[in-house]
């Protein structure tokens, strides 16, 4: 496997960044992602969003927040339709739920901060069994910037880092809310397992 740095090395470009914002269910990753894509705009800078098009829990083209904050965004089907369809004068990509795009995300996300674009991605870090989730842990590893916020746990009150899922399904990608996850802490959810 080809290291993720090798792309575009060397060329003259403006300076670009990766930031992951990570943690579990409930936690804010969302309303933080939109938070920096509105200041960004503010800054008047080009900023394209992007989201899976598995996503389609309260929209089918924005993202939205558990709050109900949202900003219009283009569902993509992989990580390489990225390179296809952010503009040459764009400032800031945005990325959300980037656990369920495939794993040439980092690869993706390098290329387009080697360009000199601000990338910035949202995502689960784990799933449901505590298990590093898709693409996070790379983009974690090759990020200039990881911000991991935490949910409350819904037993204690404590910080959570747990994305408990409430329903009996195997499957790893379960789209859900607060019938189907609970966010706990690493001692309640150590209890439930």
């Amino acid at each position: 496997m080809e290291s993720v740095l090798e792309y575009n090395i060397g060329k003259e470009t403006k300076s670009g960044s990766i930031e992951v914002i990570c943690g579990s269910m409930f936690s804010g990753k969302t309303e933080e992602l939109i938070r920096r894509l509105k200041r960004a705009r503010i800054a008047k800078q080009k900023v394209e969003i992007f989201k899976p098009g598995v996503d389609v829990r309260y929209s089918e083209t924005d993202v939205v927040s558990h709050d109900a904050t949202a900003i219009p965004s283009t569902p993509i089907e992989s990580s390489n339709s990225l390179l296809l369809l952010v503009e040459d004068d764009v400032d800031v990509v945005g990325i959300d739920e980037a656990q369920f795009v495939d794993n040439d995300l980092a690869h993706v996300c390098v290329e387009l901060a080697n360009k000199g674009i601000r990338v910035i991605v949202a995502g689960l870090d784990m799933d449901f069994k505590g298990v590093p989730f898709g693409p996070m842990p790379a983009l974690c590893a090759v990020a200039d910037y990881v911000t991991k916020v935490h949910a409350i746990c819904m037993k204690c009150g404590s910080p959570a880092v747990f994305s408990h899922r409430l329903v009996k399904d195997d499957r790893r990608v379960m789209l859900g809310e607060t019938q189907e996850y609970e966010p706990l802490c690493r001692k309640c959810y150590m209890k439930v397992l």
